[in-house]
């Protein structure tokens, strides 16, 4: 018997902490796919075109984290619907004809990881940042039937490319100054998309939110933040980078390998990970 060789693999830059590897590897052995390998390939944004190009057709699927997922798109073939929305695309799965298909699994990602913590419909959100990930989360709080968004941003003309991505999504949005690290009175959920370190100083603040909040961070290394540490402490619920991690790469894996991701494997082999290192 031949085991057909299939490849996949994460690229972004720095791209050496990446815990996409061993949940998809874990997954791939989970699921009897022998023959499959992921890895994690640095790739800076203007490597991508000639990088992508070059695969062979063992390829199955690219996994992209910052920087690239925006400039996934332009080497799509064929861009799903949240992809075009959220101008965004966290996967690149290879179609017959040998071209690319781009998609984010970010986005229902996200809706899965919230509704298991508990956020209501018709929530109010108050969002940290305005990048790839943020339209993500934007995209996500539309499905959840979100009332309105409150958005903190460094730069304001990044906050009105989200204000016209809100607009079209039929989300009520509003931008706060960044400067102002008062209490969400009211919010149901807060979720910060911006770089370790950058929300540290919302922490003070934190300590004071409402317990029925949910927090959300998309950073997992370091864990816990200082923000998460905050609002943990002021009794809110919590949910970090790693569960969107593992939620994300489950949509992946499906897409990747045609086979029903084996969830609670691809889950342990992260919580080990994690304990491990």
């Amino acid at each position: 018997m031949v085991t057909v060789r299939r490849r996949a693999a994460v690229l972004g830059k720095p791209i050496a902490h990446s815990l996409s590897p061993v949940i998809h590897n874990a997954g791939y052995a989970a699921a009897g796919l022998t023959g499959w390998s992921y890895t994690a390939i640095e790739c800076a944004e203007v490597e991508l075109p000639d990088l992508v190009a070059a695969l062979g057709p063992e390829w199955a699927g690219l996994s992209l984290t910052m920087p690239l997922k925006e400039a996934a798109l332009a080497v799509a073939g064929e861009v799903s619907p949240v992809a075009a929305a959220t101008g965004a695309a966290n996967t690149l799965v290879r179609r017959p004809d040998g071209s690319w298909a781009a998609d984010n699994t970010d986005v229902p990602g996200m809706v899965d990881v919230l509704v298991e913590a508990g956020v209501p419909a018709g929530a109010e959100v108050l969002l940290l940042g305005a990048g790839g990930t943020a339209r993500a989360a934007l995209a996500a709080a539309a499905r959840l039937g979100v009332r309105r968004v409150a958005c903190r941003v460094r730069r304001r003309a990044a906050g009105a490319e989200l204000a016209r991505l809100a607009g079209t999504l039929g989300l009520r949005f509003e931008i706060v100054d960044w400067a102002v690290p008062d209490a969400p009175e009211g919010a149901d959920l807060v979720v910060s998309t911006v770089p370790k370190g950058a929300a540290d100083g919302f922490a003070a603040a934190a300590r004071s939110w409402r317990p029925e909040t949910v927090f959300f961070d998309v950073v997992y290394d370091p864990w816990p933040t200082p923000l998460a540490e905050a609002a943990a402490a002021a009794g809110c619920r919590i949910v970090s980078g790693l569960d969107l991690l593992l939620a994300q790469a489950v949509g992946q894996f499906t897409q990747f390998t045609g086979v029903p991701a084996p969830v609670r494997e691809m889950r342990a082999a992260l919580v080990a990970a994690r304990a491990s290192g």
